[in-house]
């Protein structure tokens, strides 16, 4: 059963009907990420079903009553990564996955490694064995900057993540095909992140933030921006490829001072496995990485098939290039962040 286009949707379709009667599949699809992507999906395209494939049975329960509207398109699995079985069961009949399972709280991985290495790095393996074993057509799994040069075991673990998705390629043999990474930092207003930390003290009457290093910079990418780019994803990679987006940077500092005009700032020292800047691509990447107009894509070392034909049509970085927060060429003033606050909605 299909639901009708709605108007705002026919132009869109006339454009890019690159989903329209497909089956997409969403791991963690309960999250943040994945509720923005399924909205974004129904709004523009006309899919033939997505599967949300998730764990948590309440969160599922969310969001069926959220999208009651959607309910002869949507489809709910109660599942875990972990288990390579039961992903099997939900690929079949599934033309597109989007990895964006994981665990990703930094101090709860630290805690403990063996889950989040269950999770992250034989989860991804899982992932990628049952879209082998059916006939899923592309993976695009969602990456990190932690797993750049990393400093702490979600780093680690999603680095070996992306490290397999980009080999998966290697074993597709004869089967149409291809798995790919997208890459971005924390999403403005994502939970755990610094501004719902700044909106909770400045809600409770607070009048001091604390900033962990003056001198730390974030890049800013909202949950739209990052649904696009796997869109774009889907739409482009051959297999192997990391898409970052390019995005502006700004300073915490300015960030507290957009939230809060006038605020006494508390320097309370870098945490355990946090960084200054956020890292996007590296030096060693630099010989691999082209710059597009809107996005950067670091093309995989090996070739593991023909039909990993990059797109080169874009410009070759420096060798010694490196894209980080830090040394961006885009940033965003006190006031450019006023506005852009206006735009961001909280977690629940």
């Amino acid at each position: 059963m299909r639901f009708p286009l709605r108007p705002e949707q026919k132009a869109s379709c006339k454009e890019e009907n690159m989903l329209d009667n497909k089956t997409i599949l969403i791991t963690g699809g309960t999250g943040s990420f994945g509720k923005s992507f399924t909205r974004y999906v129904l709004k523009h395209y006309h899919p033939k079903k997505i599967i949300i494939y998730s764990r948590d049975e309440y969160k599922q329960f969310v969001m069926q009553n959220e999208l009651k509207e959607y309910a002869p398109v949507m489809r709910y699995f109660i599942g875990d990564v972990r288990d390579k079985d039961r992903l099997k069961r939900a690929f079949e009949g599934v033309d597109y996955v989007i990895h964006a399972a994981a665990l990703k709280q930094v101090p709860a991985c630290e805690y403990n490694p063996n889950e989040a290495i269950r999770t992250n790095i034989n989860g991804a393996q899982n992932v990628i064995d049952a879209a082998l074993d059916t006939n899923v057509k592309k993976v695009i799994a969602l990456s990190t900057d932690k797993a750049v040069n990393p400093v702490n075991l979600y780093g680690g673990t999603k680095l070996v993540s992306d490290k397999l998705f980009v080999a998966a390629n290697a074993y597709s043999g004869t089967k149409d095909i291809s798995f790919a990474i997208v890459r971005y930092g924390n999403v403005a207003g994502s939970r755990g992140s610094i501004i719902p930390l700044f909106h909770n003290i400045i809600k409770n009457g607070g009048t001091e933030l604390p900033i962990t290093d003056m001198r730390m910079t974030r890049f800013w990418i909202s949950l739209t921006e990052g649904v696009e780019l796997v869109i774009k994803a889907l739409r482009e990679a051959k297999g192997g490829e990391t898409f970052i987006s390019k995005i502006p940077s700004f300073r915490v500092p300015d960030l507290a001072e957009a939230m809060l005009p006038g605020c006494r700032l508390k320097e309370i020292g870098i945490r355990p496995g946090e960084k200054l800047h956020e890292i996007m691509v590296t030096t060693e990447d630099s010989f691999n990485t082209y710059e597009y107009d809107k996005h950067y894509i670091v093309y995989p070392q090996m070739v593991f098939n023909d039909r990993q034909v990059p797109d080169l049509s874009g410009k070759k970085v420096e060798e010694g290039f490196s894209y980080s927060s830090g040394t961006n060429s885009e940033w965003l003033s006190v006031e450019d962040l006023r506005e852009r606050l206006k735009e961001v909605e909280l977690e629940k």
